[in-house]
């Protein structure tokens, strides 16, 4: 029954079960009630252990965004995410493990999410890096909170060498990627020349970061953080249609 090899005897029919606690297995399987009709299949131990250092993470979140990560103790994240301190340190050796694995995760929502809002088109330079820069600005919910915990975050870091390089990338990825997309435009002709792409990517992240920060703390507003990443993306792209940069009124002393 088990598929293990049963030993046949002199006289009589072969056995169907290697053993009494392998028959003693068939009969409870035998005695249990068939699933419903379009019952899920159970929940496998892997896909439990997954959901709840996810839960744990959340709490992470939400403690980072809304008290700083300063707050974020164990006891006060098994409380947040309503599972026991015991749950958290079963899944996480340490307060800073836990700290890496919940950056890991919101990374990971965060590109999902951005992958669903941003289009593939390298055919359009301009907008495709306008969508890229929309994500570092808190345009809902769930950008402004993310925002909220990787500030967090980079607070926390000024402090904690070992978090920094973990959240500090030295490949930066995100300036990496808005260069790429700037010499996609080069490539076609539709930048403005003398373009150094590198600089230009650098300049436009930790802009669009800034900026986003400004909208959380009401010193800007969303139309006003536009209007500048506008200025910049039609100076890097003239010929898309954005705002051109405009020459500056001359407010020094006349010298009539």
């Amino acid at each position: 029954m088990c598929g293990k090899p049963t030993a046949r005897p002199d006289r009589g029919r072969p056995p169907l079960y290697c053993s009494r606690s392998c028959q003693a297995r068939a009969y409870r399987r035998r005695r249990q009630p068939l699933p419903a009709p379009g019952t899920p299949p159970p929940t496998r131990p892997t896909e439990v252990r997954a959901r709840q250092r996810r839960r744990i993470a959340e709490a992470v979140w939400r403690i980072a965004a809304e008290q700083g990560l300063e707050a974020a103790s164990m006891r006060r994240i098994a409380a947040e995410a309503r599972v026991s301190l015991r749950v958290v340190q079963y899944h996480f050796d340490s307060k800073h493990a836990l700290m890496v694995d919940a950056l890991r995760l919101l990374h990971e929502e965060n590109e999902r999410l951005a992958r669903g809002r941003i289009p593939h088109d390298m055919t359009e330079p301009s907008a495709l890096l306008r969508a890229v820069l929309d994500e570092f600005l808190p345009l809902d919910g769930q950008r402004a909170f993310a925002l909220r915990v990787f500030t967090a975050y980079y607070a926390r870091s000024l402090t904690d060498p070992v978090l920094a390089e973990v959240f500090l990338a030295a490949e930066q990825p995100l300036e990496g990627l808005v260069a790429g997309i700037i010499a996609a435009g080069e490539a076609a002709g539709r930048t403005a020349p003398g373009i150094d792409r590198a600089h230009e990517a650098d300049l436009l992240v930790s802009g669009a970061v800034g900026l986003g920060l400004d909208v959380l703390h009401g010193r800007r507003s969303l139309a006003d953080v536009r209007t500048v990443l506008d200025y910049h993306l039609g100076r890097i792209f003239p010929d898309t249609g954005s705002p051109q940069p405009s020459p500056r009124p001359n407010t020094g002393p006349s010298t009539d």
